[in-house]
């Protein structure tokens, strides 16, 4: 691997992730609350170790192949890019005393950029707001990838960008709006700046100050689910507020490619014809009415109440974005069976959300049923087609291997977590969860409506390892620990 050349380029984005706490230092100056400083410290420690990296990598010179990025130095860009940025993000927190141990800051950073949403912050209410800024923009940030972001701001900082952005891709179906990479980045991009600022204006409209519109903007857009306020949405008892923060949320689970060519072409065709979005919807609209009946028959609820609570939590599930309008644990315990399954669905590939992602399960269903087909026509040749295009039979390999090695880890993590202490549900939970990049857990010692602080230093430590490992797909970070991957070609 050419270190030179990674070390470079993870130079860059450090810098630029220290760069981003310039919003919340004038803030906090502003502000005048006392955390200017810990941000003034923590964006100088990130510059300080940006011009570390830059020059390290420059006592590396290019090899034979040249100064671009290959495939191993596109998956090292990706996976140690995130873990730096987390480094340097947690420093406020731990700087001005929000989170006094060096792992709480850690793990509420890794959250924020994974957009997971999990915080170990017992009362929001008391942060700064230059903290709850950066809270949110660290969750908007990492909303469509650090590195893609990168590339859509410098696109001519180091050659390979496309085996970079492939690395950091979610799901196995890409598709590509631009032959330049930087250009479809940029549209993807501005699809994401139009959800978010519409997103706060609508909040604005509803009576949210701008503030508290701005942030809950971003955690939407993001699927990150950050919030302002400790009892999350259900801080501002609005329905109107909840009803918009549904309908972006359930947006920003669509493909973003989806979204601008439908956009352009003004066809919601478009979108019906995307099976993925169909799947999408129809586990929203179904796991959306179950829950209501349950609400109805078992809590007592009227019926827009129910409706409202029913699918503002099953979006914020499926799409991993973690914003809560009613405690779920008070629910009935088979809807946390149906959100569970949310958690591990996960909305469209080409999102900001997390989990297992909706064009997976379809090709499962399609290969599940191929295999019915087979047993019936065992000479007949079955192709899988999705949207027209042909599925090879190496990506049903990967697919499969891809479902193999997510519940393998599921099964490991909830293993460590039981060991640990940590009750069967909550254990379950806390795994599809951090998985998934979904936040919130569910269970009765660490409830959808409350903090993780009381989990140990190490549980905090492998949950922020698995918030990684779902964010940026799994093999993009398993194979970094293989040896094949430290062997020089």
């Amino acid at each position: 691997m050419k270190v030179g050349i990674v070390l470079r380029v993870l130079s860059f984005i450090c810098a630029i992730v220290s760069l981003f706490m310039l919003p919340p230092l004038l803030l906090a100056l502003l502000d005048g609350t006392g955390d200017a400083a810990a941000f003034a410290v923590s964006l100088g420690t990130g510059i300080l170790l940006s011009l570390g990296l830059f020059l390290a990598g420059r006592r590396w010179r290019p090899g034979p192949l040249g100064d671009n990025l290959g495939i191993r130095e596109a998956v090292g860009v990706v996976g140690f890019a995130w873990v730096i940025a987390s480094a340097v993000g947690a420093l406020p927190y731990w700087q001005f005393g929000a989170a006094p141990r060096y792992v709480d800051a850690f793990f509420e950073t890794m959250s924020g950029f994974t957009t997971t949403g999990a915080t170990i912050i017992d009362d929001v209410d008391k942060l700064t707001h230059g903290l709850l800024f950066w809270r949110s923009m660290t969750q908007w940030i990492g909303g469509l990838g650090i590195v893609f972001f990168t590339t859509a701001i410098l696109p001519s900082f180091v050659g390979g960008s496309v085996k970079v952005f492939a690395a950091e891709a979610t799901g196995p179906v890409s598709t590509r709006l631009h032959p330049r990479l930087s250009t479809g980045a940029k549209w993807i991009w501005m699809v994401y700046l139009v959800l978010t600022v519409g997103c706060t204006l609508s909040f604005m409209v509803c009576g949210m100050g701008w503030f508290d519109s701005i942030n809950y903007a971003m955690g939407s857009t993001a699927t990150g689910g950050f919030s302002t306020h400790t009892d999350s949405a259900e801080f501002f008892r609005s329905p109107a507020i909840e009803y918009i923060a549904t309908f972006f949320c359930f947006l920003s689970g669509v493909n973003f490619t989806l979204l601008y060519t439908t956009a352009t072409h003004r066809s919601l065709k478009l979108m019906y014809k995307s099976e993925e979005f169909r799947f999408y919807t129809f586990v929203v609209i179904a796991f959306s009415l179950f829950i209501i009946a349950q609400l109805m028959l078992h809590n007592g609820y009227d019926l827009e109440k129910a409706f409202r609570c029913g699918i503002f939590q099953v979006v914020s599930f499926i799409t991993t974005t973690g914003l809560f309008n009613d405690d779920a644990a008070q629910w009935p315990h088979v809807t946390w069976v149906v959100l569970a399954t949310c958690m591990f669905l996960g909305a469209c590939s080409g999102s900001t959300s997390g989990g297992f992602k909706s064009i997976r399960s379809v090709m499962m269903l399609k290969i599940i049923r191929n295999e019915f087909k087979q047993i019936l026509h065992p000479n007949a040749i079955l192709p899988i087609h999705v949207d027209g295009s042909n599925i090879p039979s190496q990506k049903r390999v990967t697919l499969l291997s891809f479902l193999a090695v997510y519940l393998l880890l599921c099964l490991f993590a909830s293993f460590i977590f039981i060991a640990a202490g940590v009750d069967n549900t909550n254990a379950i939970t806390i795994t599809l969860s951090t998985l998934g990049n979904v936040g919130p857990s569910l269970g009765l010692e660490i409830g959808p409506t409350m903090s993780w602080s009381m989990l140990p230093a190490g549980i905090k430590w492998v949950c922020s390892a698995l918030m990684l490992i779902g964010r940026i797909e799994i093999f993009t970070i398993l194979v970094i620990f293989t040896p094949a991957f430290w062997k020089d070609r």
